[in-house]
């Protein structure tokens, strides 16, 4: 009987991922919202921008609490996947708010195609979706080919766009990140910020965003004229999963809380991600020989993408900004603790950052994953030592995120890493004190 009974279950698990779901028209586009989790506080605003600008009808989710994640453990196990976990919360969450109708009403979700469970998002998020709102159809905007038959449809043009939103996205990021714990008028850097996304909205609507040195400048003389002290501050990296280093909801506000504590968060730019991506695609050629027909197709994106990146830090090196990492010294770094053949999840990158973030004075390194994540616990916090051992002053606490766990415990966690580092601090004001 109990062999019965285990048959039984396999086969309704199976049907649960393989039955018919609910296909996105293009008749769509023009009846339709697509809810999009609150993944990249940063990025969005253009990102959804050109979206829009592409014909769809596109709104970014900022529910967040406990509700959300206990509704994502309705339909999630917890130790599955804590991003998919939030993610179907928020999804589920803002369904049943009352606030969408389900009948007019997509959800999308982006898919880097790697050797993860996000690539398994789709039907997970189905399955959930199934048991409450099966009318409500899953979209995937992924580069990898993965959902053919139910994919948001982006024009080239529009992919150009969405490319040159996270060049802009990633340098408003990071000036405001080396201005906001220094402003002398409180807001300063936020109006800032405000402004110079409203200023790339309007140029991705008259085309001029490929004008990249213009508007690159623009946003550097912008961040340049808030007014400053300098009062030398605490730098934190934060590196790890890609949801969780971002998404204020899957790292329990980590940004804000840095700031709070008086410190200059350091995160790393979306593009890193986006380059590590493309070039694990010619390196598969290289040493796995896979990807014959496509390689060279990703080596042209990457020498494109490579080539715009390189121009944003030549002009970040003119200014008091500390530039954007260069990928190809990222791709040195993760040479000297790990094998770029490890691309599990976000693999080499992340011991790649922790020692580019190391060289570059920012010493106190959290690193962000979701519990039981195995790509990040090997590639993250098992390779913390091999950095330790090219930078023995490096302070790096790998942080858990998951549905159990505490915002106090995970903020204890990094208090603790902060008071080592003042106390370093401390001791490098008495020297240069003994000095002078």
């Amino acid at each position: 009987m109990k062999k019965v009974m285990k048959k039984d279950l396999n086969q309704q698990s199976t049907a649960d991922f393989t039955r018919p779901y609910p296909v996105f028209t293009p008749e769509m586009k023009a009846t339709h919202t697509i809810l999009i989790p609150d993944m990249l506080p940063w990025h969005f605003d253009l990102l959804v921008h050109v979206m829009r600008q592409e014909g769809y009808r596109v709104e970014v989710l900022h529910n967040e609490g406990r509700a959300v994640i206990d509704e994502g453990l309705k339909h999630v196990h917890n130790d599955t996947c804590y991003p998919a976990l939030c993610v179907i919360g928020q999804y589920l969450n803002a369904l049943k708010s009352g606030k969408y109708d389900p009948d007019h009403t997509a959800v999308l979700i982006t898919q880097s195609g790697g050797g993860c469970r996000a690539s398994n998002y789709i039907p997970l998020i189905r399955k959930a979706l199934a048991a409450e709102f099966p009318q409500v159809s899953v979209l995937s905007l992924n580069f990898s080919g993965l959902e053919k038959g139910n994919s948001l449809h982006l024009t080239f043009g529009g992919f150009v766009r969405l490319a040159y939103s996270i060049f802009y996205g990633d340098l408003i990021m990071t000036c405001f990140n080396q201005t906001k714990p220094y402003e002398t008028e409180k807001g300063s850097s936020a109006q800032v910020r405000a402004a110079c996304v409203e200023k790339m909205k309007k140029a991705l609507d008259d085309g001029s965003y490929k004008k990249l040195k213009k508007y690159a400048k623009s946003i550097l003389q912008a961040f340049s004229a808030v007014k400053v002290t300098n009062e030398k501050r605490i730098k934190v990296g934060i590196v790890g999963e890609i949801y969780v280093k971002y998404s204020p909801l899957g790292n329990s506000h980590l940004e804000d809380f840095l700031l709070s504590e008086g410190c200059e968060p350091v995160v790393p730019a979306l593009m890193d991600f986006i380059l590590y991506c493309v070039i694990n695609n010619v390196n598969d050629k290289k040493l796995y020989g896979k990807g014959k027909k496509t390689a060279w197709i990703f080596a042209l994106v990457y020498r494109w993408l490579y080539a715009k990146q390189k121009k944003l830090i030549a002009l970040m090196k003119k200014t008091r900004f500390e530039p954007l990492h260069d990928f190809e010294h990222l791709r040195r770094c993760a040479d000297k603790v790990i094998n770029q053949g490890v691309k599990m999840g976000e693999g080499w990158l992340i011991p790649a950052e922790m020692t580019a973030l190391a060289e570059t004075g920012t010493e106190n390194i959290v690193c962000a994953q979701p519990f039981g994540c195995l790509p990040n616990h090997i590639a993250g916090k098992g390779a913390v030592r091999a950095v330790k051992q090219l930078h023995p002053d490096v302070n790096i606490v790998p942080v858990d995120y998951d549905p159990s766990a505490t915002r106090v415990n995970q903020e204890n966690r990094i208090k603790l890493m902060l008071a080592t580092a003042r106390e370093s601090m401390k001791k490098e004001r008495a020297e240069d004190k003994e000095e002078n």
